[in-house]
């Protein structure tokens, strides 16, 4: 039996790198046939990721846990409790609302737009405890940092969401008094930490906290890869990691849910 095991893991970390190797190829080969360049053109980074300063957040139909249970996000109000991971209970200050719309329902959506699915236990047993939807931007907290779960998509068990079977996409973000860590679907996410402009209901805000407020900063840095080069950069660390291992925290953390994934398949 343990050499059964043995061999198991030899072929998950085999495929993995091969993996791995492979994307790097690709991504390097389409980035340089189809990626077209401004006039002003940038050597040092390829900014085609998801916005980071925009504040999309939990799809709608997310479960977010509150001192009387899970509630769905899009039924929660100013004044509601929520358990929280360094701050207690807190009150909701504010839920922004941002929506998405597509006239025809014959074309795809626009990737940036789309959500990540994280499966069920794709972070660890039974985190989520149900299939989480948020935006591509939205940091999780897991192994003790925030990422944002663009870079941990393995197209697996954290994935886009193609989102065809819906009209409309509606994300809500929850405000605190500071920026904290709360649970939706189980799975511990960060708070509201910038309000964009772009929320439904921005003029609520407006009118109860005023154009010059200041949210509290992130209580931690938010781990990210910006960039299809620096994504690449990030895949290579990891394929190379077994003859020499220069992997940063979010390649390694990216790894280990990779390998979750395989062992859950």
């Amino acid at each position: 039996m343990q050499e059964l095991e043995a061999q198991l893991a030899k072929a998950r970390f085999a495929r993995r790198h091969l993996s791995k190797m492979a994307g790097i190829g690709l991504a390097a080969l389409i980035a340089k046939v189809t990626m077209p360049k401004p006039a002003h053109a940038r050597d040092s980074e390829d900014d085609d990721g998801p916005g980071e300063d925009e504040a999309p957040c939990f799809l709608k139909g997310t479960k977010v846990q509150t001192i009387t249970g899970e509630r769905k996000v899009e039924d929660l109000a100013i004044g509601d409790f929520l358990p929280t991971r360094f701050n207690g209970i807190q009150p909701i200050q504010w839920i922004g609302r941002y929506q998405f719309t597509r006239s025809d329902t014959s074309k795809p959506w626009v990737r940036d737009v789309l959500p990540v699915r994280v499966a069920r236990s794709a972070l660890a047993p039974n985190v989520p405890h149900l299939d989480l939807y948020v935006s591509q931007q939205h940091a999780i907290f897991t192994d003790g940092e925030l990422v944002r779960v663009h870079c941990l998509v393995n197209g697996a068990t954290i994935a886009l969401h193609d989102a065809n079977d819906l009209s409309e996409l509606e994300y809500y973000h929850i405000m605190l008094q500071s920026h904290d860590i709360i649970y939706a679907e189980g799975a511990p996410c960060e708070t509201l930490t910038d309000v964009a402009e772009s929320a439904v209901n921005f003029v609520e805000y407006l009118r109860m906290y005023g154009a010059a407020n200041e949210l509290a900063r992130p209580r931690m840095p938010v781990l990210s890869l910006t960039g299809n080069r620096s994504k690449m950069k990030s895949h290579l660390r990891s394929a190379l990691s077994p003859l020499v291992d220069r992997r940063e925290k979010i390649d390694v953390i990216r790894d280990r849910l990779e390998d979750r994934a395989l062992t859950m398949a």
